[in-house]
């Protein structure tokens, strides 16, 4: 872009002193003695601004106010002497046009004090660029342009820098010096930590509004029994103390996952109606030695401050697992929470009024001194509920909601064997959820019934299409049904499905009978048998060469109830030994990785013997199920793939057309076999 010949001059814009158009400017900015500008407000101007500030390439600072000093400056001279802003770009035209003379960098590159000579005033005039960074095309054009420029560093003010830097640093040290002050003078005894580290961080009720109560419970009557003596006590304390009764340390209650410890802890504070703290085991533990103490103290001057009260601690195996082992999660920081947690619960301070409830899953790896009278004076066993349980259960979690008529709560307490009340209230839920997606206005049998398979087995997959595979896995449920049913002591099929669920192809359930708290070795035996069954069908009907994969879960299983009745119920011709170290057995997996094997090899072997005549024997009698009534089996395999599912009286229908079950199961049961077995 050419520039406007500098050297043009109008008449129509004379110059003049400064002062004699200082007062048309502004009269109050004084103007120095020779400086030259032009008047930009003459009448008689020819050009516009624009064209004036293109000719002369000098912008003013503000209406009214001078444009330059044409005095040379030496480049040492501070940056504040060059009163004149030019464009990045207008300065590179003036570059281009060699109009440029001299140029100074400061900053850092980012500002330039640049020598410009203007022709309209003869003069030459210091303006001041603000560069977007010292570019290296710049460098360039100014080699080549023979301009003489040079760069001129920051000098550092480090008076001015340790001023920065101690504003920087004063609002930290104030904030960190309140919150440490703050901290000491609520933080009640033990070490003053800051942030309050120390501090338990239990919840706490004064008068407990929990929602629960003894009558909201089912399934747990024993433990209700031993937690109403307490609340009493609580209630009534001189009726006991009457008689020389101390209040109870501590309640350990005791139980598989999902039983309902934490809901009978609740239902203890609704009913009791006295202060209550709840908490975690895990969160007394810190990264920081000493904070699991302090917090234990911090809890427990709390709850004597409102005694009598109730502390819960919720899963105290966290913090009171066994000392000086060296496995599993011991360290420091733990143990000095446990002793303080000990001294607490029986030390010194004698009766405090404070009754410690706490759950666990695993009492066995819990430490002695925590588990003596003194400090858990009672260890409640929350246990899963029996058939009678399970149907108190099923009544609570279904007291809202609507059933159709044909639901038996019964038939599903015994259909629900090993559920805990976690699980059966999921069960509800989820025949709920079903019931509501199909659009129905109750909870049918068949939203229960797929609630369960669902729970037990996964959920529904896609149905398989007919061909060898379809018809491979109907032989083999259809194998496992009647091998179970035509053993004595097996429990009777409760259906027969096609339908793949999780990663089974296909399904048979069992209805147990009776609740199995004990288990006969015939039963046991029977549920080997059944197991069998599938891949007995697969050998027999289709050949050895065509057995699948489909049975390793069943193969699974039955060796490891084998095993069982080997080494630990005593069911085989060992004897009645008992070959597994019941505390390697319940301890964790670190434990029985690393605990001696104390058995001989010839005992090993006859373990092995044992375990394999068991197992062949049930494939024999499997077997036998299989070629005694192929009939039946065509028959039901041909139906089972029309309708995909067969109802247990279904099933029993159709095989009593080929054979006498209960004669069929006495016989068998004359075998010596069986009785051997």
């Amino acid at each position: 872009m050419a520039l406007a010949p500098l050297s043009v001059a109008s008449p129509s814009l004379p110059l003049c002193k400064a002062q004699d158009i200082s007062k048309e400017i502004h009269p109050k900015i004084p103007l120095r003695g020779d400086i030259q500008i032009l008047k930009l407000t003459s009448p008689n101007a020819g050009l516009s601004r624009r064209e004036i500030l293109n000719i002369t390439g000098v912008g003013l600072l503000s209406a009214g106010t001078t444009t330059a000093q044409p005095v040379r400056a030496e480049p040492e001279a501070p940056i504040e002497s060059a009163s004149n802003q030019l464009s990045y770009s207008r300065f590179l035209e003036y570059l281009n046009e060699g109009m440029v003379k001299k140029v100074d960098l400061f900053e850092n590159g980012l500002v330039a004090i640049a020598e410009i000579y203007n022709p309209v005033l003869n003069k030459i005039q210091r303006v001041k660029v603000q560069l977007p960074g010292l570019q290296p095309e710049l460098v360039r054009k100014l080699k080549e342009k023979e301009i003489d420029f040079a760069a001129h560093p920051v000098e550092p003010n480090y008076g001015l820098m340790f001023l920065d830097f101690l504003t920087n640093l004063a609002f930290p040290l104030l904030f960190l010096g309140s919150l440490l002050l703050r901290s000491s003078i609520n933080t009640p005894g033990g070490p003053n930590l800051p942030f309050g580290l120390g501090r338990s961080k239990a919840k706490f009720q004064m008068e407990p509004n929990t929602g629960i109560t003894f009558d909201d419970m089912a399934g747990v009557d024993e433990a209700k029994q031993d937690f109403k003596e307490i609340v009493d006590f609580l209630k009534t304390p001189e009726k006991y103390t009457a008689i020389g009764a101390k209040i109870p340390k501590g309640v350990l209650l005791v139980g598989p996952p999902g039983t309902g410890k934490t809901l009978l802890a609740k239902a203890i504070a609704g009913e009791a109606g006295v202060p209550f703290f709840s908490l975690s085991g895990s969160e007394f533990i810190e990264m920081f030695v000493g904070v699991g103490a302090s917090r234990v103290r911090d809890l427990f001057n709390k709850a004597k401050a409102n005694s009598p009260c109730l502390v819960f601690i919720d899963e105290i195996d966290a913090v009171g697992r066994q000392r000086g082992t060296g496995i599993g999660g011991g360290n420091d920081e733990r143990e000095q929470t446990l002793n303080q947690l000990l001294t607490e619960m029986d030390g010194f301070s004698g009766d405090s009024g404070v009754i410690v409830l706490a759950a666990t899953n695993r009492p066995e790896i819990l430490d002695s001194a925590l588990l003596r009278p003194g400090r858990f004076d009672h260890q409640v066993s929350v246990a899963l509920p029996d058939v009678r349980g399970r149907e108190e259960i099923l009544r609570v979690h279904s007291s809202n909601k609507k059933l159709d008529k044909d639901v038996s709560l019964s038939v599903v307490a015994m259909r629900t064997s090993g559920f805990s009340g976690a699980d059966l209230a999921n069960l509800m839920n989820e025949a709920a959820i079903l019931a509501g997606r199909r659009g129905k206005d109750k909870i049918t049998v068949k939203e229960i019934d797929d609630s369960i398979d669902r729970i037990v087995a996964g959920l529904e997959g896609t149905k398989m299409t007919d061909g060898k595979s379809k018809t491979l896995v109907a032989y083999h449920e259809i194998g496992h049904a009647v091998c179970a049913t035509l053993t004595p002591g097996h429990d009777p099929v409760q259906k027969v499905t096609l339908i793949p669920r999780g990663q089974a192809r296909g399904l048979t359930w069992f209805l147990p009978g009776e609740d199995p708290s004990l288990v006969s070795k015939q039963q046991i035996f029977a549920r080997i048998v059944g197991g069998l069954g599938g891949r007995a069908a697969e050998e027999v009907i289709f050949g050895e060469s065509e057995i699948t994969t489909g049975a390793a879960g069943d193969l699974q299983q039955i060796t490891q109830i084998a095993r069982q009745m080997v080494t630990r119920y005593g069911m085989s011709e060992i004897g009645p030994w008992t070959l597994i170290d019941p505390a390697v057995q319940n301890s964790d997996v670190v434990f029985r990785m690393l605990a001696r094997n104390s058995m001989s090899e010839k005992l090993a072997e006859d373990i092995d013997r044992s375990v394999k005549q068991i197992i062949e024997k049930a494939y024999e009698i499997a077997k036998n199920h299989i070629r005694n009534n192929r009939d039946a089996i065509d028959q039901l395999v041909e139906i089972l793939l029309e309708k995909e599912t067969l109802s247990g009286d279904e099933f029993r229908s159709i095989l009593s057309e080929y054979t006498d079950i209960g004669q069929n199961r006495q016989n068998l049961k004359a075998l010596p076999e069986l009785a051997a077995a």
